[in-house]
């Protein structure tokens, strides 16, 4: 059921302290709270609630802490943990008076970002909207874009062979034990030093021993897997419960090293690939890719990220630029003069290529554009801050689906940080 309006008493109260008496009332987070359009995004939001049940909790005080954690760059319990001592917080999700302890569950935070899916764009859109007020973006910054590519990890370790075939073995044998699936023999203590080995003879160079603990991970998986198929036979709720881990599980027994085509490279996280962007220090990342669309110009409050978007599959940077340009447009409501990107979006299908110009090219690049096209390579530092202090150095939630949430919410708080400059 929708969620009631904050609504605020507007009295005191002799028991408890207002927070508009304790607080400075010309702190960021209190100018930035007075300057979003909550009304706006509880009426965007209100069509994901259905019209019976429960009342959901206020859409002010989640998406407020939902604002606050990639702002700071905290985590779920961390921004929950910190919401309870700081009374900016409280008063940034629309609480009147100081409370002394949280009012709903750390859980809710992960519903949320499920429940929210699409409509992160219009929170992106509201954030951009506050950055206009402001005086940190101007229309005219609009114009001229920079698009770029790059890679958000997953929270996996560096997949080796040993490595999946170990975490496979241990993966369906504590579903097994979940499910009182009773088995011939677990592998347990077998695989744990079969993969110990692998990884000291591979250390050593001695290539025959390892690929010989390989062979002895292999056999003891598919022993794990024909010994579930064989228990679970005939029980529809079991086989609808292993058929994806045995799935998994048959994948990471079949696949080599160097071979062609798809690799599943995490065992509790198949939507992972393995991107190479040509860095030496780190020649192959495991995550998934993301666009990144930002101001050419630095505007008044920096440069501003326009649109981001997950993209899962790996394709190639120039065959995704035509949709991204055109969703930018969308969002910031202002047609694209002139795009700036790297080489690799050679080829690319765009409406319109000649408004397109791609680093190291020479014709048609003069005067004005010249200049701009040197200012490509400034998208890489904006980048990297969200890297070092945001959430894209590495996500920590599960599933494809959260990916794009997680991107959009970041990008989103990004030109929050950059609206707060100017007033300060």
């Amino acid at each position: 059921m929708r969620p009631k309006k904050h609504e605020t008493t507007g009295s005191g109260d002799l028991f408890r302290a207002q927070l508009d008496q304790i607080i400075n009332m010309r702190h960021e987070l209190v100018q930035l709270a007075g300057k979003i359009d909550w009304d706006f995004i509880d009426g965007e939001i209100a069509p994901l609630y259905s019209d019976s049940g429960r009342p959901g909790i206020a859409t002010r005080f989640v998406i407020g802490l939902f604002l606050l954690k990639h702002i700071y760059g905290l985590s779920d319990e961390g921004a929950c943990e910190r919401w309870v001592y700081d009374p900016y917080f409280q008063h940034f999700t629309g609480e009147e008076f100081f409370q002394h302890e949280f009012p709903h569950e750390r859980s809710d935070l992960s519903h949320w970002r499920k429940r929210l899916g699409n409509k992160l764009e219009l929170l992106l859109a509201e954030s951009l909207r506050v950055a206009h007020e402001s005086g940190a973006l101007r229309t005219k910054d609009l114009a001229r874009v920079t698009v770029d590519t790059t890679v958000q990890p997953k929270n996996i370790t560096f997949p080796t062979d040993a490595k999946l075939l170990h975490a496979a073995i241990k993966g369906l044998t504590r579903l097994a034990r979940k499910h009182g699936v009773r088995l011939r023999q677990s592998y347990l203590r077998i695989a744990k030093r079969a993969a110990m080995m692998a990884g000291r003879y591979a250390h050593a160079k001695q290539f025959n021993r390892h690929r010989r603990q390989l062979r002895v991970l292999r056999t003891r998986l598919g022993r794990l897997i024909r010994d579930i198929r064989r228990k679970i036979a005939g029980y529809a709720d079991l086989e609808a419960a292993f058929v994806w881990p045995l799935a998994r599980a048959d994948q990471i027994r079949s696949q080599q090293q160097r071979q062609r085509g798809w690799k599943l490279y995490s065992f509790h996280a198949p939507e992972v690939e393995c991107i190479g962007k040509g860095k030496a220090s780190a020649p192959y990342e495991f995550g998934v890719k993301a666009s990144v669309v930002t101001t050419n110009a630095r505007a008044p409050g920096g440069q501003f990220v326009l649109h981001a978007r997950a993209l899962p599959g790996n394709p190639y940077d120039g065959h995704t630029l035509g949709a991204v340009i055109e969703a930018t447009e969308r969002l910031t409501g202002r047609a694209i003069e002139r795009a700036y990107v790297d080489k690799g979006y050679r080829g690319h299908h765009t409406p319109n290529p000649r408004r397109v110009f791609m680093s190291g090219q020479k014709r048609g690049v003069f005067g004005r554009i010249k200049r701009e096209l040197r200012r490509r390579s400034a998208i890489e530092a904006v980048i990297g801050h969200m890297k070092a202090e945001g959430h894209l150095g590495r996500c920590y939630l599960k599933g494809r689906a959260i990916l794009r949430v997680v991107l959009l919410a970041l990008f989103q708080t990004f030109a929050i940080r950059l609206a707060l400059k100017p007033a300060f």
